[in-house]
């Protein structure tokens, strides 16, 4: 009798062969579960790639707007709020000059002039507000201080200097000279006409501002942009200034009354005039927020049809998945129960 080798080689080789298999269909499941796509995109849809990477395209970049038009709605509502701070200065710096009308004492002009320098140090630091390490009315110049401080002392501010410098070359003697008392009110209209020639001309930026006439502007949608801040250059901001100073400066001095009146006057005029044009920028603003607002609207839309045409193309049945890796986990278990048996197989076991 003859009797031949017998090997459970083959058998083990087929069952790692068939474990190997499984593992790997298994962690592309997984994958496919966690993901909710193909795991290998390219070989399911094949000619269709092009198209779903193209969509995945258009996807990232109405994101990417979108998280920008989050970035431009902080810095709009950041500047609506200084623009605030500005409005509600003006009003009360208006409110105590108009209190003032017919006012002598020398104690309720000094705190006048107190009330109105204090509006000009808010007015001061909301112009200069910054927003994510960029000033918000500085234009383009987003990385410079755009306003100059009136107070400055160490040294005198360009502003102050100016204005002293003005004072002596039309009148002949500086604020503290007691010839005051005898300007007359049409020198003072001359000398406050010659003041706002140099604030809303060239002198503003020499002597008040570091910033850019032109705006930052924010693209919202993939055609649109939209005006995302404002400068001190405007005349809303030169008029305040102007109103401020006149207040801060001539008011308390020993003139007489009917020169103060013209200086009350002027510096109301001028306070009226900021309100509206600070009031004037608050509106392109808001309408900037409200277009942003409606881009978002659109953005959303696109979104939600992109996402939904690439989970057409490339989206699988999750719970199909889930329970193919249930059914490939049992398989698994009993492959390697089987190979575990199979390897013990010997013919020394039967001896």
């Amino acid at each position: 009798m003859k009797t031949s080798f017998v090997s459970n080689m083959s058998l083990q080789n087929a069952m790692r062969l068939t474990v190997a298999k499984a593992q790997t269909e298994m962690l592309q499941l997984q994958e496919e579960t966690v993901t909710g796509r193909h795991a290998d995109v390219g070989a399911v849809l094949g000619a269709k790639t092009a198209r779903t990477l193209n969509l995945h395209r258009d996807l990232q970049r109405m994101e990417s707007l979108k998280s920008t038009n989050a970035l431009t709605t902080q810095r709009l509502a950041a500047s609506q709020e200084a623009l605030g701070q500005m409005s509600t200065a003006a009003n009360d710096a208006m409110e105590v000059l108009i209190a003032l009308s017919g006012i002598t004492s020398a104690d309720q002009l000094a705190l006048a002039q107190k009330n109105i320098g204090n509006a000009l140090s808010t007015f001061t630091a909301a112009a200069n507000s910054s927003f994510s390490g960029e000033y918000l009315f500085a234009g383009i110049n987003s990385d410079v201080m755009p306003f100059k401080d009136y107070f400055q002392e160490s040294p005198v501010s360009d502003a102050k200097a100016a204005f002293d410098d003005a004072f002596l070359t039309h009148f002949g003697f500086s604020q503290a000279d007691a010839a005051v008392a005898n300007i007359t009110p049409a020198q003072m209209q001359s000398f406050i006409g010659s003041l706002e020639a140099g604030f809303m001309g060239p002198d503003w930026q020499a002597n008040w501002s570091n910033a850019s006439d032109e705006n930052m502007q924010s693209r919202i949608s993939a055609s649109e942009t939209v005006q995302s801040s404002t400068n001190t250059n405007t005349d809303g901001m030169r008029y305040m200034a102007l109103g401020l100073v006149l207040g801060q400066e001539l008011l308390a001095l020993g003139v007489s009354e009917a020169t103060r009146k013209t200086v009350s006057d002027a510096a109301i005029d001028y306070m009226g005039r900021a309100i509206s044009g600070i009031d004037g920028e608050r509106s392109k603003l808001g309408i900037s927020e409200s277009r942003v607002t409606q881009a978002n609207v659109s953005l959303n839309a696109q979104i939600t049809i992109l996402s939904t045409s690439i989970k057409d193309m490339e989206g699988i049945d999750t719970y199909e998945a889930a329970t193919r890796v249930t059914t490939l986990e049992s398989q698994l278990s009993l492959a390697y129960t089987l190979t575990s048996r199979i390897q013990n197989l010997s013919l020394l076991n039967y001896l």
